[in-house]
């Protein structure tokens, strides 16, 4: 598993990386002070947050996972983007093909 990042202080903590080897991870962090780095994986996760995640109260770490489940496949199969042409990713990746 590779787990991406900012270069910010609870990432780069002996603490942290202790516990990422421990669970046989890697490590990825953006360049110091590049946003673009990791543009894609922030434009998702702000989305998600506004299109789901602030809209429920959820009880159990387990609904939280069945809640990013359907939204991953909403957001590649169902939401339409203007960038990509009024079309899903799903859609656009196909038509590409």
């Amino acid at each position: 598993i590779l787990l991406h990042s900012d270069q910010g202080f609870q990432y780069t903590s002996r603490q942290y990386n202790n516990l990422i080897k421990k669970y046989q991870m890697k490590a990825s962090m953006s360049r110091k002070g590049n946003c673009w780095d990791n543009a894609c994986m922030e434009n998702f996760f702000s989305h998600f947050k506004t299109e789901c995640f602030y809209l429920y109260s959820f009880k159990t770490a387990q609904e939280v996972k069945d809640a990013l489940k359907k939204y991953m496949r909403f957001y590649n199969h169902g939401r339409f983007q203007k960038k990509l042409k009024n079309l899903s990713p799903y859609q656009f990746r196909t038509q590409a093909a």
